[in-house]
C-alpha cells in the first residue's frame, strides 16, 4: 500500500530499509566468497541461535516447515502413529504428520491466548501417540511446562513448533529449549525474516540433533553414502548472512513489537471500543514473555469480517489467521473430524482478526487503526439508533 493515509499490514521494506548498506556489504561477501551451501555464516548463525535459545544444538534447513517434518522424521513417525496438535495453525504444522502417513490428533485451544489446551492434550493420548506438537502462536509460548509435564509422564517426546515464536520465553526459558527440538522459521513476515525462506531447529539432545543433521541432508555421510533416506533441505549462505544481521538486532524489535502491543490495549481500551459485544483484546499469559508476531483481536457478534472489509475501504490493512481450521481443509475431508469437538478453534476461526504489528508502525498509523474501528461501530450505533 502507498500514500499518506494508508496503513499496511505490514512494510518489510521499512524494517529492513535501517540495514541495507550491513545487507548488501554482506551479500557481496557471499558472493564474492563463492561459498553459497555450507558457508562460514550458516555455522555461525546456528550457534547464535542455540545461545538465543539456550539450547545446547541449532540445525540449519530450508524452512520452519521442513523443521517440523524433520523432526518427526527422526522420530520414524509413520502410518499407525498418532501427533497430538491443535488445529487453529498455520497448515504446515499438520502436514507434516500426514506427510509420513501418521494421523493428526485435534484438540482444542485455550479461548484466552489461543494456544493448545494441555488439558485436552491429556485428554487425546493414546497407546498409539508418538509425538505431541503444541504451536506458539502469535508470538506467544503455550503453556509448554504443563505440556511438557504431560510428556514426560506418558513417555512422549514434544516437539515445539515456535515458527511464529522466536524470543519468546516462558517462566523465563525461551521458546525451542523445552521439547526435544524446537522448530523455527524464517519466512520474511517472522519476527526475524529472511529474504526467502529458511528454517532452524534447536535441540538440547546432542544425538537427536545429529540426526536431524543427518536427514536434512539426504542421510548422506560421508558424501555419496547414505545411512537414511534424508531429505534435501538446507539454509543457504545468503539467507544465514542476513539473518545473522537480523538477529543482532531481535531484541530491539521485539521491544518495539511490545511497545505497539501495549499502546493498542491502551488506545482500544480509552476509545471504549472494549467489550463483550465489540472487540476481546489479546490474552497475555503472566509466565510467557510475548513477542507479539502478530496482533489478534475478537470480534464478537458475527462481525469480523464486516469490520475487516470497513478497515479496508479505509486502507487499512488486516488479516485473518485461520478463516479455516485445518481439520476443515479440503484436503482433510477424509479425517472426519467432528468439529463440534473443537469448539473454541471454531470460534476463534470466527472472530479473530489481526491488525498491523510490525517494529516500524507508527503512532500516527496505529491512531489511524483505532479510529477507523471506533468509526465502525459509531456507525452501527447510528444504524441501530
Amino acid at each position: 500500500m502507498t500514500g499518506s493515509t494508508q496503513v499496511p499490514l505490514l512494510d518489510i521494506n521499512r524494517d529492513n530499509e535501517p540495514h541495507r548498506d550491513e545487507f548488501v556489504e554482506t551479500l557481496t561477501a557471499v558472493v564474492d566468497s563463492g561459498r553459497f551451501l555450507f558457508g562460514p555464516d550458516v555455522v555461525e548463525l546456528e550457534k547464535e541461535v542455540a545461545s538465543h535459545s539456550q539450547a545446547e544444538h541449532a540445525v540449519g534447513c530450508a524452512s520452519g516447515s521442513d523443521a517440523l517434518l524433520l523432526s518427526l522424521m527422526a522420530l520414524d513417525i509413520g502410518p499407525g502413529d498418532e501427533v497430538i496438535v491443535p488445529s487453529f495453525t498455520f497448515f504446515a504444522s499438520v502436514s507434516c504428520i500426514t506427510r509420513l502417513g501418521a494421523t493428526p490428533v485435534f484438540v482444542d485451544i485455550c479461548p484466552d491466548t489461543f494456544n493448545i489446551d494441555p488439558e485436552c492434550v491429556a485428554d487425546a493420548i493414546t497407546d498409539n501417540t508418538r509425538a505431541i506438537i503444541p504451536v506458539h502462536l502469535f508470538g506467544q509460548c503455550a503453556q509448554i511446562d504443563r505440556i511438557c509435564q504431560i510428556a514426560t509422564e506418558h513417555d512422549i517426546p514434544v516437539i515445539e513448533d515456535a515458527a511464529q515464536a522466536i524470543g519468546a520465553a516462558y517462566h523465563s526459558r525461551p521458546a525451542g529449549s523445552w521439547g526435544l527440538a524446537g522448530c523455527f522459521s524464517f519466512y520474511p513476515t517472522k519476527n526475524l525474516g529472511g529474504m526467502g525462506d529458511g528454517g532452524m531447529l534447536t535441540s538440547n539432545d546432542a544425538t537427536f540433533a545429529d540426526r536431524l543433521r543427518l536427514l536434512a541432508g539426504h542421510g548422506m555421510r560421508p558424501r555419496y553414502y547414505h545411512q537414511a533416506v534424508g531429505i534435501n533441505s538446507r539454509l543457504d549462505t545468503f539467507q544465514a548472512a542476513v539473518l545473522r544481521i537480523k538477529l543482532r538486532h531481535l531484541d530491539d524489535a521485539v521491544e518495539s513489537r511490545q511497545q505497539i502491543a501495549a499502546r493498542y490495549m491502551n488506545l482500544l481500551c480509552d476509545a471504549g471500543l472494549v467489550g463483550p459485544d465489540q472487540i476481546v483484546l489479546p490474552s497475555v499469559d503472566p509466565n510467557a514473555f510475548h513477542v507479539w508476531n502478530q496482533f489478534g483481536i475478537r470480534v464478537a457478534g458475527g462481525r469480523r469480517d464486516s469490520l475487516r472489509g470497513h478497515l479496508g475501504e479505509r486502507g487499512i490493512g488486516s488479516e485473518i489467521y485461520y478463516p479455516v481450521p485445518v481439520h476443515r481443509q479440503e484436503c482433510y475431508t477424509h479425517l472426519k473430524v467432528d468439529s463440534a469437538s473443537l469448539p473454541e478453534t471454531e470460534r476463534a476461526c470466527a472472530e479473530v482478526l489481526n491488525l498491523p504489528i510490525f517494529p516500524t508502525l507508527t503512532e500516527a498509523e496505529q491512531d489511524r487503526v483505532v479510529e477507523g474501528i471506533a468509526a465502525y461501530y459509531q456507525a452501527g450505533a447510528k444504524i441501530a439508533a
